[in-house]
This record gives C-alpha cells, sequence and structure tokens, in this order.
C-alpha cells in the first residue's frame, strides 16, 4: 500500500474520530457558516484570525472535509518542530514550513519560494491555510499583518495580480471561551513586571494542552467570499497607490471581512463569575487582580469593538 493512501485511512479511522470527540468534549458546538461564499472547485488561500495553535487549523480541516472533502495545506512556523504532537499534526494537515528566521537574505529567498509554492498549490485547485499574523493575538484585537502578504507576493511585480492568484478567502473564528484567557493575561503581567520575560518550552506546553482540552463553549467558523472581487471594484484607486499602500489597503480589507463576521456571544452576570474563576488560576509573583481582569475583559471586548466598527462603517 502506497504512503498516501495508508495515511487517508490512518485520518480517517484515527485522526478524525479523535477530532470529533475532541468537539464532543472540549466544545458546546462546532459550526461552519458562509459556505455559499466558497466554490469547492476552486483553491483558495484561507487566511484567518488566530485563536488555538493546533485547532484554528485542525478544525477548519475537519469541516472543510465533512463538507466538501476539501482537505487544505497548512502552513506552520518552524518554530514549532519538535514539540510531541508535531507528527500527527504534521500528517492530518498537510503541513508546509513557513520559515521565519535567518537572515535578511535567507527570509527573502524563503518568502519567495514560499509565496511560489502557494500560489501553484491555488492554480491547482488545492486550497491553503495560513493565520494573518505572525503568533496567536493575546488580546482578541485581530489585526492582519502587511508583512505576510508582503511575504506572500515577495518577488513578484505586480502585486494586485499576485494577490488575486492567491484567491484570498478570509475565515473569521469565533470562540465563546478562551481556554488558554488566563495563560494570555499571566503573561501579560510578566511582561508588565519584566519587559525582558520569556515564555518557556513549559509554558508553550501548557498553552497547547491548555487550548487542546480546555473548555470553548461554542465554536464558529466563517467562511468569508474571495477578496478578489473587492480588487477589482477598485482597482483603479488601488492601481495609484505605492507597494506598501496596496498591501495596507488589501490588509484593511481582509480585517474588515474578518471582524464583520465575528459570531458575538451573549455575556452576562455568569460570565463575569466565569472571569474571576480563571483569575483564581493564575500563580504570578505580586499578583495583580485588577490588571489581570482588565486584560481578560479586553480579550472578549475587542472583537465586539470591531465586529461593531465593520457594521457602522457602511461597507457591507
Amino acid at each position: 500500500m502506497k504512503n498516501g493512501a495508508l495515511l487517508c485511512i490512518t485520518d480517517r479511522i484515527i485522526v478524525l474520530p479523535v477530532l470529533r470527540r475532541m468537539v464532543r468534549k472540549t466544545a458546546d458546538g462546532l459550526e461552519l457558516l458562509g459556505t455559499e461564499n466558497i466554490s469547492p472547485k476552486e483553491g483558495h488561500l484561507f487566511l484567518t484570525n488566530h485563536r488555538d495553535i493546533v485547532l484554528d487549523s485542525s478544525w477548519l480541516t475537519l469541516l472543510l472535509r465533512e463538507k466538501w472533502n476539501i482537505r487544505p495545506y497548512i502552513g506552520i512556523g518552524n518554530n514549532l518542530f519538535g514539540k510531541w504532537w508535531i507528527e500527527p499534526f504534521v500528517r492530518f494537515n498537510r503541513c508546509f514550513v513557513v520559515i521565519r528566521d535567518g537572515n535578511p537574505k535567507d527570509r527573502i529567498t524563503h518568502a519567495t519560494i514560499l509565496g511560489q509554492y502557494i500560489r501553484n498549490r491555488i492554480s491547482e485547485r488545492h486550497s491553503v491555510w495560513l493565520a494573518e499574523r505572525e503568533g496567536r493575538s493575546k488580546d482578541g484585537n485581530d489585526l492582519c499583518q502587511p508583512a505576510v502578504l508582503k511575504m506572500l507576493t515577495m518577488g513578484e511585480d505586480n502585486l494586485l495580480d499576485a494577490i488575486k492568484a492567491l484567491n484570498i478567502c478570509p475565515v473569521s473564528i469565533s470562540y465563546e471561551f478562551d481556554p488558554c484567557d488566563y495563560l494570555k493575561a499571566r503573561e501579560m503581567q510578566l511582561k508588565r513586571d519584566n519587559p525582558e520575560w520569556k515564555k518557556s518550552k513549559e509554558d508553550d506546553l501548557l498553552s497547547m494542552r491548555t487550548g487542546i482540552y480546555g473548555k470553548k463553549g461554542h465554536v464558529v467558523f466563517h467562511l468569508t467570499p474571495s477578496i478578489n472581487t473587492w480588487i477589482d471594484e477598485h482597482i483603479d484607486s488601488l492601481r495609484q497607490m505605492p507597494r506598501n499602500n496596496q498591501l495596507a489597503a488589501i490588509a484593511q480589507r481582509i480585517d474588515f471581512q474578518i471582524h464583520s463576521n465575528y459570531h458575538i456571544f451573549e455575556r452576562n452576570e455568569s460570565f463575569d463569575r466565569y472571569l474571576r474563576q480563571q483569575i483564581d488560576k493564575i500563580s504570578v509573583p505580586d499578583k495583580d487582580n485588577d490588571f489581570l481582569l482588565e486584560q481578560m475583559k479586553n480579550m472578549y471586548l475587542n472583537p465586539v469593538i470591531n465586529y461593531e466598527k465593520s457594521h457602522l462603517s457602511g461597507e457591507l
């Protein structure tokens, strides 16, 4: 039996049931919205906000496979290699490596190869997943980094044509509860008190375990349309901009599509109790409860603020 067939059988018999069981045990529901915005016959670059190191791509892959049998390729940072979970994760998600270190010349070379590889995958009607930024948003203020778009189009003379070839479909991810919220708040205080503080390998492993096994409430993935239509509608004004301004405008459009499609959860007094219970889990020198509570509230408030701003902008 060929390796590809063996991996496919392993996925269906082992990996997919494990992910479905994880949904049942750690979430009150996993939902896929916006399916009318995607054509299963095309390749897409699913660019998402970033909530969980493992589950963002794994759960989106699960949903896409169950709906259309789409199995996207997944970009992961080379900093993740060496972790205990990497082998099954790489196999299930058909991962490729995004190299983020090295000297400037090496980074340009890696970015050029990466952009060419992704455009090639999409031109062959395969889909790809990437996060819109390097690292997860700690405060819930999800913003696409123009540097990611720059990396994807490195070496291309015509930026707009290169972006359109990627067929970027932003995906909005909403968690009712972030299991790592208290760990993020703890990290914020530690960095506030000591700007030189850095996460240890043990901290990384705890974040991954907590993200995988912690309770998440309801989780929603919302697929939004390709930004190519927006580019075509604004092509004249975009062509008049310098390249960096084009990148910034496209990043803002991606932000708009993600923000306007958040799922907003109802919060009441029980949510306040939840936040305080999470704070009780934090162990840190000179624990600042007021600061920690403020940071945790901001994590959940910022998506609501961005959602409301996007709907007030009149672009819907």
